[in-house]
């Protein structure tokens, strides 16, 4: 598998890791927000092991998951006064939320007690529905817009993945590209417009852009046999990184269809995860230690790390600028982050 987290949500770089009621138990911040200088705030979910920020609205409340004593992750909510509160779906023997809308809503997924994977959205009350494509054994959302539209993929009996939307009304209907053998989308905008990848018969991986109206547009990195969109904003710019032989870059898709590809100086290998509607994109890379980036519109690209941080993984920013995620310390503990411009 690409990539370099060892927890994030499912697909590429992953190495290792009807109404449901809630377990919702609000928790203070570890020690509080603490600023950690150089724009930064770290902060933990009381009691946790590990702290696994994945995404941040326009209002600056966060989500991810934590790990406990016990290594079981559950999902968390941060508001932007620093509250934090902890919350599964009933059932969950681990949960991963991954996408948190304007509102407060909140989509992921979990695996119940006997291992089977469902998906989930948490309304702004804490109120959450569990999910589940029709005669899939598994079901994972990966995006979520503003009016709360998700996107994300289901495997069905024969451990085929395809594609689905589910509209606001709870209404799902699943596609995938023509030749596709497996389906995975990644990211939806306030439009409906999702993008994603899929893999064809000869093992080649090409990024789709899928609009509302169903219509669904392949692409490729020029020159490479395997794309990985990740995110697509409102102006349906997506970001994401490719594969050629041993490289992987970043690239950028604009509206129009033309492709930029980019790499932070001295990078060996380069992922982008977030994007916001000013067309900044955060990402990681490696350079002998992985680091944080941020992309501006004009390309110039911005190397950061928070201090005493070994590994540093940014996953969302919003329309501010506002960058969250997850760094790694000096003895191997994961940690949240903040970055502000």
């Amino acid at each position: 598998m690409l990539g370099f987290s060892n927890h994030r949500r499912g697909g590429v770089g992953t190495y290792g890791r009807g109404g449901a009621s809630v377990i919702c138990l609000t928790l203070a911040v570890l020690a509080g927000p603490a600023a950690a200088g150089g724009g930064f705030t770290t902060f933990d979910v009381s009691g946790a092991t590990a702290t696994y920020p994945r995404n941040i609205n326009a209002g600056g409340s966060i989500t991810g998951s934590y790990a406990d004593s016990s290594s079981v992750d559950h999902g968390f909510v941060r508001a932007p006064d620093g509250t934090v509160t902890s919350f599964d779906p009933n059932g969950s023997g681990d949960t991963e939320p991954l996408g948190i809308n304007k509102t407060g809503a909140i989509a992921g997924y979990y695996n119940d007690t006997g291992g089977a994977e469902h998906g989930f959205l948490r309304d702004a009350v804490g109120n959450i529905t569990a999910i589940d494509v029709r005669k899939s054994v598994a079901t994972q959302p990966q995006g979520l817009n503003d009016s709360g539209e998700l996107a994300g993929y289901y495997m069905d009996k024969n451990y085929v993945m395809h594609g689905f939307v589910r509209s606001s009304d709870g209404s799902t209907t699943a596609f995938d590209p023509q030749g596709s053998v497996d389906t995975e989308p990644n990211g939806i905008n306030a439009h409906g417009d999702v993008t994603g990848y899929f893999t064809d018969s000869s093992g080649a991986t090409h990024g789709f852009l899928r609009a509302a109206d169903g219509t669904i547009t392949a692409f490729d990195v020029s020159g490479s046999p395997s794309t990985f969109p990740f995110v697509i904003n409102d102006k349906g710019v997506i970001a994401g990184f490719y594969v050629n032989g041993s490289a992987v870059n970043g690239f950028v898709r604009a509206a129009d269809g033309t492709i930029t590809t980019f790499d932070p100086h001295d990078s060996e290998a380069t992922e982008a995860y977030g994007i916001n509607n000013k067309d900044a994109v955060v990402g990681f890379y490696y350079t002998g230690t992985i680091h944080g980036f941020v992309r501006n519109k004009a390309g110039k690209v911005r190397k950061f790390d928070p201090p005493d941080s070994t590994t540093t993984e940014p996953w969302g920013i919003n329309a501010r600028g506002v960058i969250a995620g997850q760094y790694i310390d000096s003895e191997g503990i994961y940690h949240g982050f903040i970055r502000k411009p």
